[in-house]
């Protein structure tokens, strides 16, 4: 990996912004927006020339439509197509019939539902609509590939990793080769589990066993089809369907580090134990001409004990890596750039962002992430690690059946997993100054 802290000698061009967003996902483009907005300079930094990507994130939460619709987007991003997932329904019953655990229609609330929209259909409403603020500048094909740092004087060797200095920017490359330093008063890291910051020993990543991995692919969907989110228990996997319209993105999960032997295994084996979970699905497995038609994410749980340094906030995938469980990945990372937003305004309005400042970006979005994934990792231990090992969630089925049953029939606890799908465990307000 390239060492994520250089001296800035040797770069061609040397730039300066207020703002410095690397990765131009969901977390990026709405801090991105909303500091703009704000009067805040700000240049987001996008590796790739598109937001084109099959299998990211297409999920808009309710939280997130109400913060759209703050800004005054509502009515942009209703013109886009998208399918309404109203319901969360499991194969619980004696049968494995379907159970509904989740309800987010009966949620109350102007948005009671989940908007399953291309994601680059909602990245590039974000970016069009930051274009038109003067502040705000977009450059694609333009990955950061080191930590510009402001030395502190300790020779080399000597200093200890928190003594290393201040983050000033970061150095970039572009697709055609040129290079060049852009430097910031404020560099925020959303470029994913694989960010740049990850490098940077003292913020200290922390790993969580995660028993499984995901296979993604497509199915034809019919109008006589269940609506909304669908799952299915097959043979030592658990299988995800998300409505989309005229078709079904499928998602298997499989054992960890499972992929190669089961592929080996041949496709028309898998399709067979795909067939035993959602048997209505069977008439359309053979869509899948082959195993290019399968893509294997590799599926992790971690964060950074320290989502900060002077001068570099991470916030989103880049703070925490979420497991698929809920869904709800990019719900977080929105809601941390709604947060780091309004408490960052000001300061960089001032012109300089203390330690302080960022450290209060941590404290505010910590408790939820930890909240969040230690239900992922509740979910991982009950119900998907023994599924994936052949034995019945909760310790046998009769208990899950039992919970189930409970959820299904309570009004109060079909709501519960309704509302953390739709809103998280804590709900964000944007920056007054960004709200039009």
């Amino acid at each position: 990996m390239t060492d994520p802290v250089i001296s800035p000698k040797g770069a061609v061009a040397m730039e300066r912004t207020t703002c410095c967003v690397v990765g131009g996902g969901p977390a990026g483009m709405v801090l991105g927006l909303l500091l703009a907005r704000a009067g805040v300079a700000v240049t987001v930094l996008e590796k790739h020339g598109d937001f084109l990507r099959d299998f990211r994130g297409d999920t808009v939460h309710p939280s997130t439509l109400a913060l759209l619709d703050d800004l005054g987007l509502a009515g942009q991003f209703g013109r886009l197509p998208q399918r309404r997932v109203t319901t969360v329904q499991l194969p619980l019953g004696p049968d494995r019939s379907l159970v509904t655990v989740g309800n987010i229609g009966a949620l109350r609330g102007k948005y009671n539902y989940i908007a399953m929209v291309p994601q680059w259909d909602l990245l590039n409403l974000l970016v069009d609509e930051a274009a038109r603020e003067p502040s705000f500048s977009v450059r694609m094909n333009t990955e950061a590939t080191a930590f510009l740092m402001e030395r502190t004087g300790v020779p080399a060797g000597r200093a200890k990793p928190r003594a290393r200095g201040r983050v000033t920017g970061v150095r970039y490359r572009t697709s055609d080769g040129r290079t060049g330093e852009l430097r910031a008063t404020l560099t925020v890291a959303c470029d994913g589990r694989s960010s740049l910051a990850r490098a940077l020993p003292e913020l200290r990543l922390r790993k969580f066993t995660c028993p499984m991995d995901a296979w993604w692919f497509r199915l034809p969907r019919r109008e006589d089809d269940p609506h909304g989110l669908v799952g299915g228990v097959g043979d030592r996997f658990f299988s995800a369907m998300i409505d989309r319209g005229d078709y079904w993105q499928c998602a298997a999960l499989i054992p960890k580090g499972t992929d190669t032997r089961r592929r080996a295994a041949g496709l028309d084996r898998f399709m067979g134990e795909f067939t035993a979970a959602v048997p209505w699905l069977a008439d359309r497995v053979h869509a899948l001409g082959s195993w290019d038609d399968v893509k294997l994410l590799d599926v992790r749980l971690d964060r950074l004990r320290r989502w900060h340094r002077p001068g570099l906030l991470c916030i989103g995938d880049a703070a925490h890596a979420m497991s698929p469980v809920f869904g709800i990945g990019i719900n977080l990372a929105v809601e941390d750039a709604v947060a780091a937003a309004r408490y960052l305004v000001e300061p960089l309005r001032a012109g300089a962002v203390d330690l302080r400042t960022v450290r209060r970006v941590q404290c505010r979005r910590w408790p939820t992430t930890a909240a969040t994934q230690a239900l992922q990792r509740f979910a991982h231990t009950n119900v998907l690690e023994p599924v994936l090992s052949g034995r019945p969630p909760f310790g046998s089925r009769k208990r899950a059946q039992r919970l189930s049953e409970l959820i299904s029939t309570s009004r109060w606890l079909n709501r519960l997993p309704a509302y953390f799908l739709a809103y998280g465990a804590l709900r964000e307000r944007p920056p007054a100054a960004s709200v039009r």
